[in-house]
């Protein structure tokens, strides 16, 4: 049995139809959804750190300078996050199916992609540098910083994006302790590097971005190294990689959710261009109360992370109980953890924004509207789920549609809500884009379910 044999209409698995039953419980998902949870908390803190080291040489424009390439980056690989998402869904129906073979077929074909885009982006590094700088209206000192972080960082592309691919057959197979400890890997080279080059041996800006292709590179090494601990020699059958359908199949599943990441990125973004139309204060609160919510939802990307591995698991198993015992057990978990995280940021919010805050009328204005980032987990919480079933499944196309679908509605929203209510029709707006990806997916899932599993 593989999992490239069909064509993409949504089915993720074909071949055989013999059904290889395992079981899903509480532990199943939590085994997964706890190491990947502390993996996404730990993330924000390399850039925490970073930001603070470049700030204690005591130049602002050295601060800003970076702060402006990593949006660069930020928006390149967060495009790029795909490949992580579909090398997961094909190795957990892989693993379903007892494919070996087709699992380190699927590795093969990701990490191909991942190095091609990689080699693509350091071929055109030099207009995707300016075009960035010119879009964030950089100059100055400012801009000279943010050109020399760039210069040197854009060099760890294709070590980046092949981390994602390794990352995401690891979690294909249900290993999240192992992706826990290669995320804390390159989290702990970036943070220690960044310090040592910045502050001890002078390096600057360059020292900071330094710290982050190196640590890239290193990881990448001891990713390759954790591969081959975990393949069969007899089991590289990259000749499958020539049946055109299959290759097919692995282009289309990348390219639709490159457009779902796209979209998705495009909706935040949006979100902070209008929030602009406002003025610095609420701009600066609003950034304020997204940030903090960024931070919480760790929780449900790692509910979703589960999601991910148990739906491709049974559908390679073609395990139709299975695959509904998990969406059942995501679905409790990730409310209970939504609920949660709603009651955290609603007694933590008026402290970490006293923090935060650099005016008292930023302060007063995040306050006024905490009320809304109290609300987003709950709005979200089915959201990140189904993108973690749908994930799971490969169903791509679906995804992506849906994704369009939600995000038309978002605009469309806000085209009224914010004119009549203000910035509160915006934040609105952002929790009907959570809801309608929550409510589309859901009864799109009903409906692909029994053709899944026919």
């Amino acid at each position: 049995m593989t999992t490239g044999t069909l064509p993409d209409t949504g089915d993720a698995a074909g071949g055989s139809s013999a059904t290889r039953p395992f079981h899903v419980t509480n532990g199943s998902v939590l085994s997964i959804a706890i190491p990947m949870m502390l993996t996404h908390l730990s993330t924000p803190l390399v850039g925490l750190v970073s930001t603070g080291v470049v700030g204690q040489l005591g130049d602002a424009a050295l601060v800003g300078g970076v702060a402006l390439a990593a949006v660069i980056f930020d928006v390149v690989f967060v495009s790029c996050n795909f490949l992580r998402g579909a090398t997961t869904g094909f190795t957990a129906q892989a693993v379903g199916a007892q494919d070996r073979a087709e699992e380190q077929s699927m590795l093969a074909g990701g990490m191909a992609i991942a190095l091609a885009i990689g080699l693509l982006i350091l071929a055109f590094h030099a207009p995707i540098g300016r075009l960035g700088l010119s879009l964030l209206n950089a100059d100055g000192a400012v801009a000279e910083a943010a050109i020399t972080y760039f210069a040197i960082r854009v060099w760890s592309a294709p070590f980046v994006l092949f981390n994602y691919v390794v990352f995401g057959w690891i979690l294909g197979r249900g290993e999240a302790v192992a992706a826990l400890l290669l995320q804390t890997l390159l989290n702990g080279l970036g943070i220690g590097l960044a310090v040592w080059l910045v502050l001890v041996a002078d390096q600057g800006v360059a020292g900071a971005a330094w710290a982050s292709l190196i640590a890239e590179a290193l990881t990448s090494l001891a990713a390759v190294g954790l591969v081959l601990s975990r393949c069969e020699r007899g089991s590289w059958q990259l000749h499958r990689l020539k049946d055109l359908s299959r290759v097919k199949r692995l282009f289309s599943v990348n390219a639709d959710m490159l457009v779902r990441s796209v979209a998705l990125l495009v909706g935040i973004s949006f979100f902070t261009r209008e929030s602009a139309q406002f003025g610095t204060d609420i701009l600066a609160a609003n950034t304020i109360l997204l940030r903090y919510y960024f931070l919480a939802v760790s929780f449900l990307d790692g509910v979703a992370a589960a999601a991910e591995q148990l739906a491709g698991r049974s559908v390679g198993a073609r395990d139709r109980a299975a695959f509904e015992r998990t969406v059942r057990l995501t679905t409790i978990w990730g409310v209970g953890f939504a609920v949660v995280m709603a009651l955290a940021i609603l007694s933590t919010g008026p402290m970490v924004i006293d923090l935060m805050a650099p005016t008292p009328s930023v302060e007063a204005a995040a306050l006024a509207f905490l009320p809304w980032a109290v609300a987003l987990p709950l709005s979200g919480v089915i959201a990140f789920q189904m993108d973690g079933i749908f994930i799971g499944a490969t169903w791509s196309r679906e995804m992506r549609n849906m994704m369009l679908l939600s995000l038309g509605i978002y605009i469309a929203v806000e085209s009224f809500a914010t004119p009549a209510l203000g910035n509160h029709g915006l934040w609105l707006s952002l929790l009907v884009f959570q809801g309608a990806r929550s409510i589309f997916f859901r009864l799109w899932m009903i409906r692909l379910v029994p053709r899944t599993f026919a």
